[in-house]
């Protein structure tokens, strides 16, 4: 496939080296330290003691993307806060056959495409106020992507891979069709492996509610993971988010059937584990709280389940980041 990828960070530049790999022409689209290292010496992903480069094409102007026709493939690897920039950005990348994948965190933009629940074509505004990033991709084009992998940067164009489970393919409007199968095969073959899910949205849902709490927790606290949870005071309200964001998966037609204890226990093996949000506050980079907390908060209000809890965290993770400009 001709691949292109926007957002050649930590999860973004993995799949890029991975489909590089496998033979497929890949493209990045990149600015500043990320852009010049990957001229400089290409993109590099280390997995244990190994250390790989990947020969991509690097810009930052989607048109130099464009010199062999449309990709068949366009990742988007950013952050949720970043999304309406990438998307003005990725627009002329958008031809009409190609596969816009979104492997992202957080509620998506295109996330009531489903016709058969509660909020069918309704558009959020905690994630896509105005409705710029739908006008920019289109979501015949898109296929969601959930990741279950643990990436970090450790320089520009430098990418460490701790863990990769698996990546879950779906339609926003749901059901097995001939573009994600292939595209899910694809991927496999390439070493990411991948699978195709009937039912994105609950494949979102289910990830969304053990991180929409470890993280922002993270972020205002400092803390890992395993200090949050040995806390039984934190731990609490972390299950008093998670039985609201539950509730309001009920209300839209997404059931949770794993007990909190569970749920927490899965965390808990991580280890210290610090949260993607904690190490970028910790950076001086900008939070995701919208797509991952205040996306809840507004559903749960449009469905009428009460999420006050929802509402402190959300209130205090973005007052603290606010204060340190980071939202």
């Amino acid at each position: 496939m001709k691949v292109a990828v926007l957002g050649a960070g930590a999860i973004g530049g993995w799949m890029a080296v991975k489909l590089a790999q496998a033979g497929h022409a890949v493209s990045v689209l990149a600015r500043g330290a990320t852009l010049g290292a990957i001229r400089a010496e290409a993109l590099q992903l280390i997995e244990g003691d190994a250390t790989v480069g990947a020969a991509v094409t690097a810009s930052d102007a989607p048109q130099d993307l464009l010199a062999d026709g449309y990709p068949e493939l366009l990742i988007i690897a950013v952050k949720a806060q970043h999304l309406r920039e990438a998307a003005r950005a990725a627009q002329p990348l958008v031809g009409p056959d190609t596969i816009v994948l979104t492997a992202m965190n957080g509620v998506p933009w295109w996330f009531f495409q489903r016709r058969d629940r509660p909020l069918a074509g309704t558009a959020l505004d905690s994630v896509d106020p105005g409705g710029d990033i739908a006008a920019c991709l289109p979501v015949a084009r898109v296929v969601g992507c959930v990741v279950h992998a643990s990436c970090s940067v450790v320089a520009p164009a430098r990418i460490r891979l701790k863990l990769a489970q698996r990546l879950i393919l779906g339609e926003p409007a749901g059901g097995l069709s001939a573009r994600l199968m292939g595209l899910t095969a694809a991927l496999t073959a390439a070493g990411l492996v991948s699978e195709a899910s009937e039912d994105i949205q609950r494949e979102l849902w289910y990830k969304l509610w053990g991180n929409m709490t470890m993280n922002p927790v993270s972020a205002i606290t400092g803390a890992t993971t395993d200090r949050i949870l040995d806390d039984p005071l934190t731990r609490e309200f972390c299950s008093a988010v998670m039985r609201e964001a539950q509730a309001v998966g009920e209300r839209i037609g997404i059931h949770i059937t794993q007990t909190l204890e569970a749920r927490h226990e899965i965390t808990r093996q991580l280890g210290a584990m610090k949260t993607s949000m904690l190490q970028d506050a910790e950076a001086g980079r900008s939070l995701e709280l919208d797509a991952l907390v205040g996306a809840v908060v507004e559903i749960g209000g449009r469905v009428g389940v009460p999420t006050p809890h929802t509402n402190a965290l959300f209130g205090l993770a973005r007052l603290s980041a606010r204060v340190r400009g980071l939202y």
